[in-house]
């Protein structure tokens, strides 16, 4: 097979960055638009904008490379994350759920009766009501050997029987807690951890340099039509087809796959931390709830713990029961409604509080501070209309994320984005391999990776505003600017490596 018989793509975007074949997977030579290498006798290629979409195809190629093995564990494990309501019935509904036998259900003091005759060990932390007629009330345990989780017993309200107990996590129940840990860091701790923001840090990355070379392509009529970049080329075949259906389903996943980098940034290590700087720098942390009472205080101790899962368990003695009720009654009056978790006063000083706990859009998070001795005085509240607009988004992005702000329609949307994510990813590793070299004397089982060096082509415009904006970026994002400064310096070696060879 000859080498001039071969199409030349010239201008023609590989999303993966691989240009090393054609759609009869001939080879080129792996230049990202498809010119053969300048001879020695050759100028040095000047500076050009072209070097710019040059440098988009390698950070394209890598960004995907680096993340997508991630990617497609964290797709398929958000895929079963999204579903984890449903999960949780199935594994646990005999526990989560009653039949409805009574219109009034029993006083909280008596349900929590039951929980403690029942689990006597430990302090009672906090206390869930029902989010719906046939859910269970829950009363969570603070118990010292447990550490950060809790122990949570589940009451029938109707009949204060108690159904059963598990061992939850800041209210999660043991599949959900899996599944969580899995998808946020594959249960590898730190290390898995700093990989997911590693590939959080870089999936925006990969998807706006995806979208900016698929819309700004300039090969054919097809690219300047919004059909062509919504929709895939049927007409097309071999590695054109598998980049048509890659990149047009990648444009409509954008805006779902950039919020959710977002928003899992958002508590992630090091971003995580730069982005509660810039919640403190603006103000838009949540307006936090005075829970002192008013007159005399009494000394205060440290009872950071017992915000309702703490797990020391240290209190001298377990709240009163009936404090429950008449804090329940006093945050109902006060127009508390929907489901609700109540937590005991942490000392002599301090009040109770009572926190809507409504996920749903429109959310309800309004809190009150109740003095329980006092009669049931509302003593300070916090609304979550409110809120800084920050803080909203902020709360409401990472219900978004996963998957319970809009309830069914949230789960169905997180679904096919998780299920699009994985087509894409599948669809640039065959492109990968489908770009390979098949000649007899140049054999590989994918294609090479586009040439290097393209930042040194670069204008000095983009020089000039590039750097600066890459500083900021990479304090913002640590894990990204750091793995990108090990990418130019694998970029400058290789680089320079191939020049002494060729000379």
């Amino acid at each position: 097979m000859s080498h001039t018989t071969k199409e030349i793509p010239q201008n023609d975007h590989d999303p993966t960055g691989t240009t090393t074949g054609t759609a009869t997977g001939e080879p080129d030579s792996g230049r990202p638009d498809g010119v053969a290498k300048p001879g020695a006798d050759q100028p040095r290629p000047a500076r050009s904008w072209e070097a710019v979409r040059h440098l988009l195809v390698r950070l394209h190629f890598y960004a995907g490379v680096l993340v997508a093995p991630f990617l497609l564990v964290a797709a398929v494990t958000g895929l079963a994350y999204t579903f984890t309501p449903q999960l949780d019935q199935l594994v646990y509904g005999d526990r989560l759920r009653v039949e409805r036998v009574g219109d009034e259900p029993r006083p909280l003091a008596e349900q929590i009766a039951a929980a403690r005759a029942a689990h006597p060990e430990g302090t009672t932390a906090s206390v869930i009501t029902p989010a719906g007629p046939e859910d269970t009330t829950r009363v969570v345990l603070a118990v010292p050997e447990l550490g950060e989780n809790q122990r949570t017993v589940f009451v029938d309200p109707y009949t204060a029987e108690v159904r059963g107990e598990l061992t939850t996590w800041f209210g999660s129940t043991p599949l959900t807690t899996w599944l969580d840990d899995l998808h946020r860091n594959l249960h590898l701790g730190e290390t898995g951890r700093l990989y997911s923001e590693v590939a959080a840090s870089w999936l925006w990355v990969a998807v706006a340099g995806g979208l900016v070379l698929w819309i700004g392509r300039s090969r054919g009529q097809r690219a300047k039509s919004a059909r062509g970049v919504l929709l895939p080329d049927r007409k097309a075949r071999g590695v054109r087809r598998t980049r048509s259906w890659h990149a047009a389903t990648g444009v409509w996943l954008a805006l779902a796959l950039l919020f959710l980098s977002a928003t899992g940034l958002t508590w992630s290590g090091y971003a995580g931390e730069r982005f509660g700087r810039l919640l403190d720098a603006a103000n838009g942390n949540a307006p936090a709830l005075d829970t002192a009472l008013p007159g005399p205080k009494a000394p205060a101790e440290d009872h950071s713990e017992h915000a309702g899962h703490g797990g020391s368990g240290d209190k001298a003695a377990d709240a009163d029961p009936a404090g429950f009720d008449d804090a329940l009654t006093a945050a109902r009056a006060a127009g508390l409604g929907g489901t609700v978790v109540v937590t005991p006063a942490a000392d002599a000083a301090s009040a109770w509080t009572v926190a809507q706990n409504d996920n749903v859009w429109p959310v309800h998070y309004d809190r009150v501070a109740v003095d329980v001795a006092g009669g049931g005085e509302i003593t300070a509240r916090t609304y979550w209309a409110d809120h800084p607009a920050l803080s909203k988004l902020s709360k409401l992005g990472v219900q978004g994320h996963m998957g319970v702000l809009f309830g069914v329609v949230n789960q169905i949307v997180l679904a096919l984005v998780a299920l699009g994510l994985t087509a894409v990813i599948v669809w640039g590793y065959r492109m990968w391999w489908q770009r390979r070299p098949t000649r007899d004397d140049r054999r590989a089982l994918a294609g090479r990776a586009p040439e290097p060096g393209a930042w040194r082509r670069l204008p000095l415009p983009v020089l000039v505003l590039g750097i600066p904006a890459v500083i900021a970026l990479g304090w913002a994002l640590p894990l990204l600017g750091v793995t990108l400064a090990g990418f130019l310096v694998v970029d400058v070696v290789v680089g320079a490596v191939r020049r002494r060879r060729t000379a």
